[in-house]
């Protein structure tokens, strides 16, 4: 499996490119569209999607025109505001009404930026029609990566997340069996430097304070546990080939190194930038060309120190977690996925301890018996099981 384009050439990307944002009034999904507004000449929006936000949707429906979009709540789909779509475009419901905008002919481009598990069929879908995926979901593939890596040709995956766009760009040109291994870089959260015991009564509105980046609340207070950072890990060992083992975890504070990959002579290739996720989307859809800049540049010269050191898996359970996970493979990440939502959500609603979080995930992973992944039906089916012990566990440790 390889996803570089470099060693074995794709068609050129059409101009201009047709975008479908799935997820599009979430924060990846909005600042998607703000790429699309800086290059109109470049971008064309044909697909939109939303979970339930029907009136975002028909006002952004309004600006951008596209030919369909689809609404994935069943429950919204008889919203009166509804009714003020555009003439002739399409309205599609409920998640099989998101798979089919990513397999529109008017559609060169996915860009996947629902959130969990949700992403997992849009992803396959929009590989399965051979369209350019943007993939900003980084849970398709940490329960579907078995599934979804061989059908990535060439050129026609590119990640978004900041982490692995970077890693994508250090290695766009080079050869990656040349790799070591990937230094991937970790902010450190909120909660950086704290104890474990000073952890167990943190709130949701402080762990929903991220120092560096502007992100959604799940993914935010994943950042907080680390476990985003797990999830990370095993995203990149689908994404370039590598083992669990060969993706070091760095805490970086200061943001400025995306991550690098360094080579089996020693040398390490970095990508920096601001901490502006705009940048990777953009990248994602002018691949292989670079496009004026959505954000103003670091100033070098004033950029202070960059700072570096290894997380604490102790304190940071999830991270721990994660890894375990990875190295495992078969269904078992999917099930850590699927248990770290629940937990995520039932934390987030106050409902559960912040450090109860790891203990919800352990619970799941302790009773699941990996499999190998052979089919979506399956993954499915280990997301509801292990969901549904989930729900268990956060009774059982409900604060």
């Amino acid at each position: 499996m390889n996803i570089f384009e470099d060693r074995a050439p794709s068609p050129p990307r059409p101009t201009p490119l047709r975008v479908a944002v799935l997820g599009c009034t979430g924060s990846i999904g909005r600042q998607a569209l703000d790429v699309a507004r800086q290059h109109p000449e470049r971008v064309e929006v044909t697909a939109l999607s939303v979970y339930g936000s029907t009136a975002e949707l028909v006002a952004l429906a309004r600006e951008f025109r596209p030919s369909a979009v689809a609404v994935a709540d069943r429950s919204h789909g008889d919203d009166g505001v509804l009714d003020g779509l555009p003439s002739g475009c399409g309205l599609f419901l409920g998640d099989e009404g998101v798979m089919e905008l990513a397999s529109l002919n008017d559609v060169d481009c996915v860009l996947v930026a629902v959130v969990g598990e949700a992403g997992i069929h849009a992803a396959h879908a929009a590989l399965a029609a051979r369209k350019v995926l943007a993939c900003a979901n980084k849970e398709a593939l940490v329960a579907a990566g078995d599934l979804l890596m061989p059908m990535a040709e060439p050129g026609r995956l590119i990640p978004v997340d900041s982490e692995h766009s970077a890693i994508y760009q250090c290695l766009v040109g080079g050869r990656e069996r040349e790799l070591r291994r990937i230094w991937l870089t970790c902010s450190g959260g909120p909660f950086l430097g704290r104890t474990r015991e000073s952890l167990a009564s943190v709130t949701p509105e402080e762990a929903l304070g991220h120092p560096t980046w502007a992100m959604g609340p799940k993914i935010t207070v994943d950042s907080a546990t680390l476990m985003n950072k797990g999830l990370e890990v095993i995203e990149a060992h689908h994404l370039f080939d590598v083992p669990v083992d060969a993706v070091e975890v760095l805490v970086h504070p200061q943001s400025k190194i995306h991550s690098m990959v360094e080579f089996a002579d020693g040398s390490t290739v970095a990508q920096l930038g601001p901490s502006d996720m705009r940048i990777p989307i953009q990248y994602a859809f002018s691949y292989p060309h670079r496009w004026d800049a959505p954000c103003e540049p670091v100033d070098w010269r004033t950029a202070g120190e960059l700072t570096f050191g290894a997380p604490d898996t102790e304190t940071f359970r999830c991270l721990a977690l994660a890894l375990q996970a990875g190295r495992v493979g078969g269904t078992l990440p999917c099930a850590m996925n699927a248990a770290n939502e629940v937990a995520n959500q039932a934390f987030r609603d106050g409902r559960l301890g912040f450090l109860a979080i790891a203990e919800v995930v352990s619970t799941v992973m302790d009773a699941t018996v990996p499999e190998p992944v052979e089919s979506l039906a399956q993954v499915a089916e280990v997301d509801a099981r292990a969901r549904a012990k989930a729900a268990q566990a956060v009774s059982r440790l409900s604060c």
